[in-house]
């Protein structure tokens, strides 16, 4: 399917919040006509409102893409108003936490083509990575169709089966909120070292931000970055002995971290 069917077919999107709005964002700079485009959603931004889409409008009648972005405890309220096109040529493509392809096929029945997504929050400032997984009936065009959507707010990987994206939930999904809480305990270090509180926020910030733009733009691995700014019995080997420690350091924290995050994602599914 080209971009021009898809114009003309529209696109629907159910739940316009903060993941809902990245991505319409990318996809009305990416040039994707505004008036292809219904939103449901029933508490609108003033952003949303002045955005050109059709708001809470009849929909299409037959569009090529339903993008379901509501939180998953409001999705059995809210996804059988588009029962009506299961089972037909319409994608769905979700980017609910926790909500498995086999609830989506028992709304809308087993032959609907169906995608599961998992975007992180960076999607806001086009810099997110998603993974999906498209079902039976998710053909190649249509993953394709996904991946050109998607990537409007940052990278897209494709996953080999389902049980993966409870995995990317916990590393990619919740990883942003690791990084956060990252800067808040660098910026109390400082503060244990006699910083003034601002101050010590504002070089935490500063060097995450820093370091992963030049992770980012650097074509080498997080591993040779490390290396490269790490001189022998220095500074950085003395915290580095302290954060790489096999017991309770960093990577041992992480583990147990992302684990407990998937686990979470696990017990969503059921």
């Amino acid at each position: 399917m080209d971009m021009a069917q898809v114009h003309a077919r529209g696109l629907v999107l159910l739940g316009c919040g903060k993941m809902g709005s990245a991505m319409l964002q990318g996809w009305l700079a990416d040039g994707f006509p505004p008036d292809a485009v219904t939103v449901l959603d029933p508490f609108p931004s003033d952003w949303l409102k002045a955005q050109g889409v059709r708001l809470n409008a009849p929909l299409p009648a037959a569009p090529a893409i339903v993008l379901v972005a509501v939180k998953p405890q409001m999705m059995a309220d809210a996804l059988p108003v588009l029962k009506p096109f299961g089972g037909g040529e319409t994608l769905f493509l979700s980017v609910a936490a926790g909500t498995p392809i086999s609830f989506y096929e028992d709304v809308l029945g087993a032959e609907t083509p169906i995608i599961r997504a998992m975007p992180n929050t960076p999607a806001a400032v086009g810099r997110g990575i998603t993974a999906i997984i498209g079902n039976t009936y998710a053909t190649a065009d249509q993953l394709d169709l996904a991946d050109h959507f998607l990537s409007a707010v940052g990278e897209v990987v494709r996953l080999g089966d389902e049980s993966e994206m409870d995995a990317v939930t916990g590393l990619s999904g919740s990883g942003p909120a690791y990084v956060f809480h990252m800067v808040e305990a660098m910026a109390r270090a400082g503060m244990a070292e006699g910083l003034p509180e601002a101050l010590a926020m504002r070089l935490a910030r500063a060097t995450v931000t820093g370091a992963g733009e030049l992770l980012y733009q650097s074509g080498e691995s997080a591993t040779q970055l490390r290396i490269n700014v790490t001189s022998p019995n220095g500074t950085t080997a003395a915290a580095l002995d302290v954060l790489m420690a096999e017991t309770d350091g960093l990577p041992d924290l992480m583990v147990r971290a992302v684990k407990a995050a998937a686990d979470r994602s696990r017990e969503l599914a059921k």
